[in-house]
Order: structure tokens, then sequence, then C-alpha cells
């Protein structure tokens, strides 16, 4: 603005009022420039037009077209114009009559050069700051309009999550340029489908390109059909506010929208759709119902389209708790019978895959929350709090049930109840482990001793019958193989030492020789006599 000249015209009928005007005072030294003058109204009025001064000095009473008629003409086309009167003592009410419709200043005659420059320089600083100011209001009207979308969206979301006036919201409508009618407006909500597993992990700048086609997709689709309007309201959300007084038009948009996403990206969308609001402090509602459409997305698993009407709970019925499969469930675990566990849940999912119409997601997914802490309790009945941790991610899976479907809950908690099983299993072989090292060091200890499998499975706290299954499932043998494999390996290491026959046969609890030997040479192919005249031989 520095840098610009103020453009000045002097219009008088006394040619030297002009000259003097024009000539006398160092314009140049103040940023103005005297670019014409003329010698009546007419003249003054060409110059005006084809130049547009930005001030004008000019006589009230003038030939052809008096200042005063010239006043209102200049100000019709140049309304920033600093339009200066110059009038005598007889003129002085009719130059103030030329301020009240718009004139910047008069000065009566006779005047001198230093009040025609004071009051020019005044008008050329009034222009310059009304110059900046309109320079500022350009600038401000620029980002505004750079902020418009930004701006669109915050109101748009403003509007479906908060109730406010009709005045208010309709004078921001106008404002934001959305260039849709505000009235018969359906509230359309788009979900980009298993975006948590799929695409959460990729790189922002993958992600964000994802948006941007998905965005396009959406937009080209709704001008197909209706005026309307696309915006993002979260990574994986979009919301479509569609105008049309038909209803079925929400419908067939959203319809079209999920084909095409399906056709033309590598992604599906889930769609929800609510009935037309009829103004805009409907909207709303027509969200809500959105909303809760699109929550239905939990039995389809994805690319769906659902409108409210179709899924309102009026006839819905309430899932009731399947109690009838909990004891199964809660046996097969304490088991860890894993068929019968992953049997048990296929028939609770079948179950509630069976209900119509479709009860409330929210409700099904609390009944996966239920069965996923009966499993946990379950668990935690027969394993330490610490063996569990490896699951504790399966089981948060589940209590967040309600950002999945169907599918994922009803996977969670089928592997949730398969580990259970392992880890009940794997538990349980621990401890027939211990068990049978118990056995085994109780068996070693009384080798000498009157060895019977009851007797043994009383030193372990189990009956006899379990104690001789599990016996021979831990080591491979049966109790009474292993008592003599056992009896014979020590009676070969005390034949080496030379301990008489009769002396091993007694430690080992036989009491007579000759059978000791029999058994000996039953299982080894050898007296007890030979086997150690063989053993000597070889050494």
């Amino acid at each position: 603005m520095g840098s610009t000249k103020a453009k000045l015209i002097v219009i008088d009928d006394i040619r030297s009022v002009v000259q003097m005007i024009a000539t006398k005072i160092p314009w140049e030294q103040h940023g103005i420039e005297v670019t014409g003058t003329a010698g009546d109204g007419m003249e003054g009025m060409e110059l005006i037009e084809r130049i547009r001064p930005d001030i004008i000095l000019t006589d009230i009473r003038m030939p052809k077209l008096d200042g005063l008629a010239m006043t209102e003409r200049i100000l019709e086309t140049l309304p920033d114009c600093k339009v200066i009167i110059l009038s005598g003592y007889t003129d002085f009410e009719y130059a103030r009559k030329a301020v009240s419709i718009g004139a910047f200043d008069f000065i009566k005659k006779p005047f001198t050069v230093e009040e025609i420059l004071n009051v020019v320089v005044k008008a050329k600083d009034s222009w310059e700051l009304q110059q900046r100011s309109k320079a500022d209001l350009e600038q401000l009207r620029k980002q505004v309009k750079a902020s418009l979308p930004m701006l669109r969206q915050e109101y748009l979301n403003m509007l479906l999550e908060h109730p406010a006036s009709e005045r208010k919201t309709l004078e921001l409508w106008g404002f934001m340029e959305l260039n849709i009618p505000p009235r018969d407006l359906t509230v359309i909500t788009a979900e980009i489908d298993d975006y948590g597993n799929k695409y959460s992990d990729l790189p922002v700048q993958e992600i964000e390109l994802i948006r941007f086609s998905l965005q396009n997709i959406l937009e080209e689709t709704v001008r197909e059909h209706a005026k309307g309007t696309v915006f993002r309201v979260a990574p994986r959300r979009f919301l479509i506010i569609v105008h049309s007084a038909d209803p079925s038009v929400g419908l067939r948009t959203a319809e079209t929208c999920c084909a095409h996403v399906a056709r033309y990206t590598k992604f599906t969308v889930s769609i929800g759709v609510g009935n037309p609001a009829a103004a805009l402090t409907d909207l709303p509602e027509s969200y809500r119902q959105a909303r809760t459409a699109l929550s239905y997305h939990f039995y389809t698993g994805g690319n769906a389209v659902f409108h409210y009407d179709a899924v309102s709970q009026k006839q819905a019925i309430r899932p009731a708790y399947a109690f009838h499969l909990e004891e199964s469930l809660v046996f097969s675990l304490r088991s860890g019978n894993r068929e019968i566990a992953l049997d048990t849940l296929h028939k609770l999912v079948d179950e509630l895959k069976e209900i119509r119409p479709y009860p409330d997601p929210e409700q099904v997914a609390g009944i996966f929350i239920v069965w996923a802490s009966v499993i946990y309790r379950t668990l935690l009945e027969a394993l330490p709090a610490e063996r569990l941790a490896a699951i504790e991610d399966r089981i948060r899976a589940v209590r967040s049930g309600s950002s999945l479907t169907l599918h994922h809950l009803s996977e969670n908690l089928t592997e949730l109840a398969a580990e259970g099983c392992r880890l009940i299993l794997s538990d349980r072989q621990n401890e027939s482990q211990k068990v049978i090292r118990k056995a085994l060091e109780f068996i070693h200890e009384h080798l000498g001793d009157d060895l019977s499998i009851d007797r043994c499975a009383r030193a372990v706290s189990l009956s006899g019958g379990y104690f001789a299954n599990l016996f021979k499932k831990e080591t491979g043998t049966t109790f009474n193989q292993y008592v003599t494999q056992e009896r014979l390996e020590k009676a070969k290491k005390m034949l080496i030492q030379n301990v008489p026959v009769q002396d091993i046969a007694i430690e080992l609890g036989y009491e007579h020789r000759r059978y000791f030997s029999d058994v000996f040479k039953k299982h080894t192919g050898m007296t007890p006599s030979e086997f150690k005249e063989f053993y000597q031989n070889r050494s």
C-alpha cells in the first residue's frame, strides 16, 4: 500500500484555480498524483469514468453538471472515492448537503494552498486506510475460503451431534456454501470394514490415500443420485448427507456407494441409513438412526447396507442366556475336552444367528462378554492366574466386542476356549508327571519290599485303578513290568560286585533263591551265575 499513489482529479470552471491546485502543490511528496483536470461537470464525469480516480476536488457550482449532482453520480460508481467540495460562502448549506450524501469534506472559498493540501492529504490517508481494510478483508475472505472445507465439516459435525435453533442453523448453512437445500436431508454413515485389522498399521501416507480415494468414490456416487456432501468424522468413518423429497433416494444412494467401493477398491464398507430429516433441527435424529443401522454390520461382517426402518427394535427379540450350554462348556473346560468345548460354542453361535429379527448387536456382544467371563472364571479355578497371561489379550478382545463383528467375537471366543483346554491338559500332564516321578522314587526306595499297585497308589494319594492307567500312560509300561525291570537292573549291579545270589534275592524281596533265578533267566536269557561269569570273561 505504501508504494501506491492516490489518483487526484481537479474540476473547476475557473482555469486559474485548477492550475493553482494542480501545479503549485508538491503532490508527489505526499504520495498523490494529479491524473486529470476538467472545466465543467460533464467533462469531469467523462474523465472520472475513464480514469476512476481515488480523490476528486470539485467546485459546487459548475455549468452543465453541478458538484452536488456529480457527487451522487460518482459515489454510485466509485463508492470508495473521496469527493472534496469547493464552495463559496453563499453555497455553504449546499456544500453541507453534499457531505450528507457522501462527500468526504468541503473547503470554503477563498482558500489557501495549505488548506487544500491538508484536506486532500487527510482524504488520501482515509482512502489508504480504507484500502488496507479492504485488503485485510480480502485476505480474511481468502483464508476463510481456504478453511471452508474444515469449517464446513466442523459445522456439520456440530449440527449432527447437538440440537440448535432453526434460525441460527439456517444462517450458518448459507455461509458454509453447502449448495444443498436445508430440508429433506438423509444422513448416511459409511465405515471401512475390518479397518483395525487390515489398515490401522499401514503408514500414514497409505492410510490417507485409502481415505482420499474412498471419499472421491463416495462423492462421485452421491452426485449421481442427488445433491449432497461427504465428509470424514473418524479415520474409518464417513458421513454423507443427501437432499431429496423422496425417502427412497437415501437407500439407493447408499447401496450404490457400497457397490462402487467394492468394485473399484480393494476394501469394502458397511453403511447405515437414517430416515429423512424434514428440517435441520431433525438431523441429530437421522444421524442417530444411521449409527444404529450401521451397528448391524455386526451380523454380516461388512459390505452391506442397513436402513433404520429394517432394524428398528419394535419387534426384536432379546437374546436369552443359554444356561443349558454353560454346564457343558464348564465341564469340557475342566476336563480339557477341546472337542466338546468348541461344539458347545458353535451351538451358542448358531442359536444367536437364528434369532429374527436380529437382536440389538450390543445385546449379543454382551452375551459373548458373559461367556468369556465364564471361560476365564473356570480357568482361574483350575490354574494359577500367571498361567492365564497368554489368553488375557483374547479376553480383552471379546470384552471390547462393540467394535467387532459376530464372526470376530465367535472366532475369539472359540480360540479362547481352545487355548483354555490346552492349558488345562498341559497343567494336568505336568501334575501327572509329578505324581509318577513321586511313584518312581517310592519304587526305588522300596525295591526290596512287597510292592503292589495299591501300596504305591496310596503313597501318591490315588486309587489303584486310576494309578495303574496313569502309570502306563506316562511310562509306557505296566507297574509290575517296571518293578521287575528295576529289580533286575539292581541285581546285575550286585552280581558284578560279587554279592552272593542268595543275598541279592533277599534284598530284592524274593523269598526263594530259585524263584529269583528263574525270573532273572526269563528276562535276561541267563542264570545269575552265567551272567556273572559272562561279565567277568568280557572284562
